[in-house]
Formats: structure tokens, C-alpha cells, sequence
């Protein structure tokens, strides 16, 4: 099965769950790699992490400068800043690495996708509308360009969701990320809100919690 460049990162134990994590625009997958050691998971943790890359393209609000990124963004209007097409084809790989994960033996409930940014617009689209349940989603300092793309949840135990954002933030507002957040509780979905005294960013205390959220999710330490 052909996939997306990306990097992975084996457990020391045989891996039983992956987290598959995007980065933001004009990263690449080598991003939040160094932030692994800093979850503190034990060592038998069994988590296989994927840091996948963004294709190259160019960025219409930064000049057509040409830097990796899930989609071109055409507007600093939150409505409509995302260039569906490029949304639509990202979401496409990224369930194409779920695939792969589900081939090599590990089951969509024990699949984590994570997202700082672009990157997080992406992990929910791609999630939410996976057509199997995975076990949750960490939204970092992202938004939803496109709600009406997002199902509503079904049944009794939707796909939980720890959302995480800088109330400093200058590049992805507060707010626009607690619409985000308005927008998917409507929808029926489980939401773990974190706010923290940063900007676009991630801080010391978010990794601790993310930490937290994954160990709770995959019940590693129950």
C-alpha cells in the first residue's frame, strides 16, 4: 500500500496502538518527534508514532511561497481560508496511513490521530470521517474550516477529543478554535478543552496532558 513519506518510531514492546501525528505548515514530520520523550510513557507502552510529511505546495497568504503543507490557504478569514481540494486530498492520505496501520494488525480503536495546526484540521477531518470508530483525536491550536464536512457522532460512545490552545494566540485565535470546539459538541462529540498561557505553540503543560489523555484512551495505564 503507497503512502505519504513519514517517519516512524517503533515501541521497545511490540506495537498494539499507533498515534499517526500531522505538523503544522512549513514543518515536516521530524516536527513533534523530539516531544516523545517528554510523554514519559512507560517503557512497555506498545505505541507506534507516525509523523507523516505535507507535500510541498505553494501558499497563496505567504507570497505562493512553495513550503510543505496539508493545504493552500487563500484567506486570513477563518471561513474561508482552506482550500477544500487540498483538505479533501490530505484527508485521503491520511486514511490511507490508518489503512496501512489496520493491515499491520493494529484495530481502528487503538488508533490516535493528532494535529498541531493545519495539521489538526486535518486529524479531525480525517477521524471524524474514517469509516470506522478510532479510539480519539488531539486537536492542537487548529480549527474547522469546514463543519458541514464533519458527520454528526453516532451512537452512545463517539471518538473522544482533547483540544488544546494557546489563549495567546496570534496565528489561530482562541476563539476561532472555541467555535471549533461549539461546533463539535453540537455534533455529539466527547470534548476535553485545555487552554494554556501560550501562543501558537505547544507548552510544557500540554505534552503533560496529551501524555495523559493517550495513556488514559489506550488504557496503558489503567
Amino acid at each position: 500500500m503507497k503512502t505519504i513519506p513519514h517517519i516512524v518510531v517503533e515501541p521497545p514492546t511490540p506495537a498494539t496502538a499507533s498515534v499517526i501525528w500531522l505538523h503544522g505548515l512549513g514543518a515536516d514530520g521530524h516536527d513533534f518527534e523530539g516531544i516523545l520523550p517528554m510523554l514519559g510513557l512507560p517503557p512497555d507502552h506498545g505505541i507506534r508514532f507516525i509523523f507523516p510529511h505535507a507535500p510541498e505546495r505553494p501558499i497563496t497568504v505567504n507570497d505562493g511561497l512553495v513550503m510543505r503543507g496539508w493545504y493552500d490557504i487563500s484567506s486570513f478569514d477563518f471561513s474561508r481560508r482552506g482550500d477544500l481540494e487540498g483538505i479533501e486530498s490530505s484527508v485521503r492520505e491520511i486514511s490511507l496511513l490508518i489503512d496501512a496501520e489496520l493491515a499491520n494488525g493494529i484495530p481502528a480503536e487503538r488508533v490516535i490521530l493528532a494535529g498541531f495546526s493545519q495539521g489538526g484540521v486535518i486529524a479531525l477531518h480525517a477521524a471524524l470521517r474514517y469509516r470506522q470508530k478510532l479510539a480519539g483525536v488531539m486537536a492542537l491550536s487548529t480549527y474547522l474550516p469546514y463543519p458541514e464536512k464533519i458527520p454528526t457522532a453516532s451512537g452512545d460512545n463517539p471518538v473522544e477529543i482533547f483540544f488544546g490552545h494557546g489563549t495567546q494566540d496570534p496565528i489561530v485565535s482562541y476563539s476561532a478554535g472555541s467555535a471549533a470546539r461549539g461546533v463539535l459538541e453540537e455534533r455529539g462529540y466527547q470534548i476535553e478543552w485545555n487552554s494554556y498561557p501560550m501562543e501558537h505553540s505547544v507548552s510544557v503543560e500540554e505534552i503533560s496532558d496529551i501524555s495523559q489523555f493517550v495513556q488514559w484512551i489506550l488504557r496503558i495505564n489503567p
